[in-house]
């Protein structure tokens, strides 16, 4: 192809990538800079006939007039990546000396809120990505195997939980899991303890959220592989039945190979989502127990004192995160390409 031809092939996509995507970044990085203008305050001196009295009260006028001067905030430059509800560097160093152990370093540093919500964040991405692949597959390989009769109504009710909206799906699960849920009347009653919650464990909030993750997102996985399985060549298959290859082995050795570019695919998509997870925290209102960074965003810009720089710097982090999960994934499929190439 000319290179005229691709330029002018590319140049909507590159300009709607631009000013939708590129754009924006380059804009919340640098509201990342900048930090919120203190409150002027003032001295006022109130007499009575008793005397007369100084309190400290906030100038509303100049507090506005200062904003309105410098809408983005007061200049911060990388402090804000910095301070004590981001990297916190200088907490995490002072935990690091204090610690008498690996354990008593990372019960310090769960007290700061980034890496809180970055351990949440890490333990469901990492959980959900591969239980969601392994889980779609199965049940790809299950469906695809069904008599003919049967596909349609059961591909129906696999992907109901994509037809739930997420927030919903999440609200159901929590009404489940209450005390006077099915899910948790059940538990009391196998476990014999009428106090048990597993709203208030964090460990059971953090199984309850991934449970949930796998649940919502296995049937995306189901779906691209199931359509994936319609490719498979017969000929190879039979080729792999004449030689005594067992179901398991052309499974192996047949049907994943011939799937891995989905898997691939699937493994990039289920990456970037779990990594900003959301819709399950507040739909659990499990905040208490297990934050994540799309939550702390969404957390700085709640309310009339919105930290726009807060939220900004969380943002850019979360970006960050992303790319560096996704940069191995990328980098082998390059090289796979380069190899097939040559």
């Amino acid at each position: 192809m000319p290179h005229r031809t691709f330029i002018w092939f590319i140049l909507p996509s590159l300009t709607a990538m631009i000013l939708f995507i590129a754009l924006p970044i380059g804009s919340v990085f640098v509201q990342s800079l900048h930090i919120e203008h203190p409150q002027v305050l003032r001295v006022v001196e109130s007499c009575g006939p008793f005397g007369c009295t100084q309190d400290t009260v906030v100038d509303v006028e100049a507090t506005r007039a200062l904003r309105e001067a410098q809408p983005l905030g007061r200049f911060n430059g990388f402090g804000s990546y910095l301070d004590r509800n981001h990297l916190a560097v200088n907490e995490i160093g002072a935990f690091w000396t204090r610690a008498d152990s690996w354990a008593e370093f990372t019960r310090l540093a769960m007290t700061l809120p980034f890496w809180r919500a970055l351990a949440f964040t890490l333990t469901f991405t990492f959980v959900v990505t591969p239980l969601v692949i392994g889980l779609g597959l199965a049940i790809a390989l299950a469906v695809n195997a069904l008599p003919r009769a049967f596909r349609g109504a059961t591909i129906f009710v696999s992907l109901l939980p994509m037809i739930v909206t997420p927030l919903i799906g999440s609200l159901i699960l929590f009404w489940m899991v209450d005390s006077r849920g099915v899910l948790g009347a059940t538990l009391q009653w196998l476990l014999d303890d009428p106090n048990l919650s597993l709203k208030a464990s964090p460990t059971l909030t953090w199984v309850m959220l991934i449970v949930y993750g796998v649940w919502s997102s296995a049937p995306f996985a189901f779906i691209v592989f199931y359509a994936g399985l319609q490719t498979v060549p017969d000929e190879t298959l039979e080729a792999a039945m004449m030689d005594g290859a067992s179901r398991w082995e052309r499974v192996r050795y047949v049907v994943i190979p011939h799937l891995m570019p989905l898997a691939v695919f699937v493994t990039l998509m289920q990456l970037m989502d779990n990594f900003r997870v959301f819709e399950p925290i507040v739909g659990f209102q499990a905040q208490a127990n297990a934050t994540s960074l799309s939550y702390n965003i969404f957390n700085y810009l709640r309310g009339d004192a919105a930290q726009f720089g807060a939220a900004a710097t969380t943002s850019m982090l979360t970006i960050l995160g992303v790319a560096v999960l996704l940069a191995p994934v990328l980098v082998r499929t390059w090289r796979d390409f380069n190899r097939k190439r040559a």
